[in-house]
């Protein structure tokens, strides 16, 4: 084994940089029946232990384990009339890119290879800061309503008094939350097992607002689509990689970018003018519901490749953060209720686990300048932390700069006190500026309302497209029945099932009767349930 000249070796430290002689004693006060009292003044026993003690840092409560890797995306394509987001525009722009690819329920100790949605985490690293894309490898998501997405992962996590899998929690949790139908029926289908991550397409589900400083503005939901095209394996395949190779999909990752075999991705757009959303089907700010490709073709955009490991998985990959709220110029939020919230609940997620300096992190660490000397101190802060700059807004001891880009439709509004505002507002002439206060994605209520979300009809017609679909494809609609069978007679109270049973007729009455059939044949002979070994 080749090792390093005796002058290029480092020399051996504390944490601090005192040079010790040896990294394997210990101070001790020796008796002579061959025992010892260690003393509590051996600085390099204390630091060893007490730094042990706090080596893990909190586990994500959701997509706590990953494959991860760097590389770049390279614009393709022009899409310049969508939107002005520097990353995004320049034939041959080529930002630098950090991507972690998660399952979402299990811990981190658990095998790649189990039925899951798949979180696809991208950070661009561009000229104009960090922009990050937080997907999922399913166009779909199980529910619309914020407030749900916590119930959902603690119906899909373990039971909190047995501290297992539980059938029939996921399934109570569903059937009372119908507008998942659209999601289970990916779930259960052949892309819930992907053979490796490399196989694995993204998918925003959130729709985005693409602007562009002229005022315009188009919707989009954004697709990541992998070049090596979409692989599975079957729950028993699953099952015997789970068992001798939990870490399949962060192996396979790590050795086809070692053999120069770099994955690729293609990003596509569809986009939607506001104008246009009267015509749409569907509610397009519902992430439970495609957007038809016939009628908002996929535009392509540019191309992503993975071509490097990382040095360290803690410091690049366990470290690393993504928050949907990390957009750059050129990209909003839209009226979607999930997107929303995901901006509040992410980055709140990496302050508690990682610190509210978070972002200075090398892994997370913006190539483009940063200068927000509002954000200061706090744990861990090992910056400069701004020096002597004012850290209140107004100063005029040091005056800043700011972009004129950003702004979209906002209009910055002077209010002084509401009796001066309530003048103005009355002596206010009409605006002669083109306005588009009548698009559908602008407000009309004036106060805040309560809004419940239920399933209704419209949430099936997706479902049993795509149950039609597998019809096509040889085996497929057999695969999915015995997939979701194999869970569904885990279930132990009688009545989930039979509501399981009731919730897929309605996506098609041969299907809840196949479902039925299968899942209650399996209980009554008793057989092995294959999930078991492959389902979180």
């Amino acid at each position: 084994m080749a090792t390093a000249k005796e002058g290029q070796q480092p020399y051996y430290t504390l944490a601090e940089g005192v040079p010790l002689p040896r990294n394997d004693t210990t101070n001790q006060l020796l008796t002579g029946s061959g025992g010892g009292y260690v003393l509590l003044t051996n600085t390099q026993l204390i630091e060893t232990l007490t730094h042990f003690s706090r080596e893990r840092i909190p586990e994500r409560s959701v997509h706590a384990k990953a494959a991860g890797a760097r590389g770049y995306y390279e614009v393709t394509d022009d899409i310049s009339d969508l939107t002005d987001a520097a990353f995004l525009n320049g034939i041959g722009t080529k930002p630098e890119v950090l991507s972690r690819i998660s399952i979402t329920g299990p811990e981190k100790g658990s095998a790649d290879t189990v039925r899951d949605f798949r979180g696809f985490a991208i950070k661009f690293k561009t000229t104009e800061g960090n922009n990050d894309w937080v997907f999922n490898n399913h166009p779909v998501f199980f529910v619309r309503d914020p407030v749900k997405f916590p119930s959902l992962n603690r119906s899909h996590k373990k039971h909190p008094a047995t501290s297992t899998q539980s059938a029939d929690m996921f399934w109570d949790f569903h059937v009372n939350n119908q507008e998942s139908i659209h999601a289970l029926m990916f779930l259960f289908g052949d892309r819930g097992l992907p053979s490796s991550v490399r196989h694995t397409n993204a998918y925003s589900g959130n729709t985005y607002k693409f602007t562009k400083a002229d005022g315009s503005y188009h919707y989009v939901r954004i697709h990541v689509i992998s070049n090596q095209g979409t692989h599975y394996h079957t729950n028993s395949e699953a099952a015997q990689i789970a068992g001798t190779n939990p870490d399949h999909h962060i192996l396979d990752l790590q050795d086809a970018i070692n053999s120069g075999n770099f994955p690729s991705w293609n990003v596509y757009v569809q986009a939607i003018h506001p104008d246009d959303i009267a015509q749409a089907p569907i509610n397009i700010f519902d992430m439970t519901k495609i957007w038809p490709h016939k009628q908002y073709p996929l535009r392509k955009a540019g191309r992503m490749v993975l071509d490097r490991n990382p040095q360290n998985w803690f410091a690049e990959i366990e470290q690393a953060a993504f928050s949907p709220s990390q957009m750059v110029p050129g990209i909003e939020p839209s009226p979607d209720p999930m997107l929303q919230a995901r901006m509040f609940a992410y980055p709140d997620a990496s302050r508690y686990r990682l610190g509210v300096n978070y972002q200075f992190l090398p892994t997370n660490a913006a190539n483009a300048q940063v200068y927000c000397p509002t954000e200061r101190d706090g744990f861990m802060n090992f910056t400069k932390n701004y020096a002597g700059d004012p850290n209140y807004v107004g100063s005029k001891l040091k005056p800043m700069r700011f972009s004129s880009k950003n702004q979209g439709l906002t209009q910055t509004v002077r209010v002084q006190d509401k009796q001066h505002r309530d003048k103005t507002e009355e002596a206010a002439p009409p605006s002669t500026e083109i306005s588009k206060s009548h698009t559908l994605d602008h407000v009309y209520t004036s106060l805040p309302v309560v809004v419940a979300s239920e399933a209704d009809d419209i949430d099936f017609e997706q479902a049993t497209a795509l149950w039609h679909v597998m019809a096509k494809q040889d085996g497929a609609q057999l695969r999915f029945v015995n997939n979701l069978s194999a869970h569904l007679s885990d279930v132990t109270h009688k009545w989930i099932r039979e509501e399981a049973y009731a919730m897929f007729a309605k996506v098609d009455s041969s299907l809840g009767e196949m479902v039925k059939k299968t899942t209650e044949t399996k209980i009554e002979g008793n057989h092995a349930h294959p999930h078991r070994t492959a389902w979180h």
